[in-house]
């Protein structure tokens, strides 16, 4: 699914941005499993990056170069100039558009996905980066659309800081879909659930083999965490759970989650036990060091597609 956002052709290393850090990584491996070549994470003082949709995320652009530089230096990759991003969940927006009845030209197709993006983003389409991915239509045969939306100056803020410094970017994506790509195995047709915290709560990602099914932004306090996980998987279990359909892949992304705790829970939804899965299930080794896999799971979900899989 990832892929089909941009062009084919990405590095092997990747940035990723959050409110209290930067990550660089690269990877070394290709198709089903990968190592991490170099890495590092550095810490982001408060009020240096401010992930919002509607304004300006870099407050003080200086420090967050050198931040950037910092980094990128402990990983050991001064040399590398081309790089994928992700951002915080707070600075993208993602949804599903479905369609009522099939437009009757690529340009009336066009309008319709700009007038729904403008109707849940709250933006005109024109001040906005849109990516948008057909798949699988719905039950009732409706064509359906992943849609993700930065607002243009907020990208302009990333690309500009990092050109600043010799860097281009190339594919630019929220934080919860580069970790989605861990759990997209084209051999696999079961489901899978992605549950990535942020700072207002957690994104959900429900997949359906390597096809989003539902995408949901729940906004909670660190109290409500269990019971909105109970309510989510619940969710799953009365709408989705039909048939041969299974949800045997559950991830969980954040400091804010104690897995132990998330797996209880999705288990005690669903009847039955289900594990969440470690870096190694889904395909990623990590070196010693005290690499968190919090930090580099969205970075290197898209260094990864510097390698056919």
């Amino acid at each position: 699914m990832i892929s089909k956002f941009s062009s084919p052709r990405f590095p092997n290393s990747a940035l990723g941005i959050e409110r209290n850090s930067v990550t660089a990584v690269a990877l070394q491996g290709g198709r089903q499993h990968f190592d991490v070549k170099q890495a590092a994470t550095v810490a982001a003082p408060d009020g240096v990056i401010e992930p919002s949709f509607t304004r300006s995320n870099i407050l003080f652009p200086d420090r967050f170069a050198a931040i950037v530089r910092e980094v990128i230096e402990n990983a050991g990759l001064m040399k590398q100039k081309q790089w994928s991003l992700t951002l915080p969940s707070n600075t993208a927006r993602t949804a599903i558009f479905s369609l009522e009845s099939e437009p009757a030209s690529a340009k009336e197709r066009e309008e319709i996905l700009d007038w729904k993006a403008e109707q849940s983003f709250g933006t005109p389409a024109a001040e906005l980066r849109l990516s948008m991915q057909k798949i699988s239509p719905d039950k009732e045969g409706r064509s359906r659309y992943l849609v993700t939306a930065v607002r243009l100056e907020v990208i302009d803020e990333f690309e500009s800081a990092l050109a600043g410094m010799g860097l281009r970017t190339g594919l630019i994506l929220p934080r919860a879909i580069g970790e989605a790509n861990w759990l997209m195995d084209t051999r696999d047709t079961n489901d899978s659930l992605l549950i990535s915290s942020n700072t207002d709560g957690f994104t959900a990602l429900l997949l359906r083999g390597t096809e989003p099914a539902v995408v949901r932004s729940v906004q909670c306090g660190p109290g409500e965490i269990d019971d909105e996980v109970y309510r989510l998987v619940m969710f799953y279990h009365d709408r989705f759970a039909v048939g041969a359909d299974k949800l045997d892949k559950l991830m969980v992304i954040g400091d804010e989650f104690e897995p132990s705790k998330i797996q209880t829970i999705a288990s005690e939804a669903l009847g039955r036990a289900i594990s969440v899965m470690s870096p190694e299930d889904l395909g990623l080794r990590l070196p010693g060091g005290g690499l968190d896999f919090n930090d580099l799971a969205a970075p290197a979900g898209l260094a990864a597609l510097g390698f056919s899989r």
